[in-house]
């Protein structure tokens, strides 16, 4: 990790995490933003490797910081490092394309060990925040394989909610109406048995959907 960004508006919680990025990747260099009009700004300018994002910024919410960057820069790992472990700010994350989510009551030491894991291709999770995933899945994933393929727009609309698209990016990328691509997730829906874009993603993973032809 050469360049990694810090979103956070606390000025002594930044000292916090930028010690723990400074533990984890001695050589990195770090940029600090305190809002997402800032955030935003530097990402336009600079490609980073990591970026963690706080989701309560002082004007507005950390998802739109991460949907720009996974927008502008999906190669960016982002993780959310955060206080709010409940499961709408967990699947909302996750759902727009985050690949990791600590809390920030965790101690210094495992929150950088945490990150190193990274470059290893592990998720950063806090404990507590794998075993609600795992619940969540448990709870809402299809009991049995789904008994119908996909199509391949299906497939092409999966690829790109699974990376955290709005349904307008995705109409706008395909070349489709918003409520056609609407249709379409609904029948993806229905077809994988789950009612989340956190388990959209996780199961365009599983299928190993990555680039596509337009054309299809």
């Amino acid at each position: 990790m050469k360049k990694i960004l810090i979103v956070e508006d606390i000025s002594e919680t930044q000292n916090w995490l930028k010690q723990i990025v400074g533990n984890a990747f001695p050589t990195a260099h770090i940029d600090i933003t305190p809002t997402i009009r800032e955030s935003i700004q530097k990402v336009d300018n600079i490609k980073y490797d990591l970026a963690l994002i706080d989701l309560g910024l002082p004007d507005g919410s950390g998802l739109e910081v991460l949907r720009n960057i996974k927008q502008s820069l999906p190669e960016t790992i982002c993780v959310i490092t955060t206080v709010m472990g409940d499961d709408m700010h967990i699947v909302a994350a996750l759902s727009a394309g985050a690949q990791g989510y600590l809390l920030k009551e965790q101690p210094a030491e495992i929150l950088s060990k945490q990150l190193v894991q990274l470059t290893e291709g592990i998720p950063a999770l806090s404990p507590s925040i794998a075993q609600r995933i795992m619940e969540h899945f448990r709870l809402t994933g299809p009991v049995a394989e789904p008994d119908t393929k996909l199509t391949s727009r299906e497939q092409q609309v999966l690829a790109l909610i699974g990376k955290g698209l709005r349904n307008i990016d995705v109409a706008k990328d395909l070349g489709l109406a918003e409520n056609t691509v609407a249709s379409h997730i609904k029948s993806i829906y229905r077809k994988l048995g789950i009612s989340s874009r956190a388990e959209a993603s996780w199961h365009a993973t599983q299928l190993g959907l990555g680039p596509f032809d337009k054309r299809l």
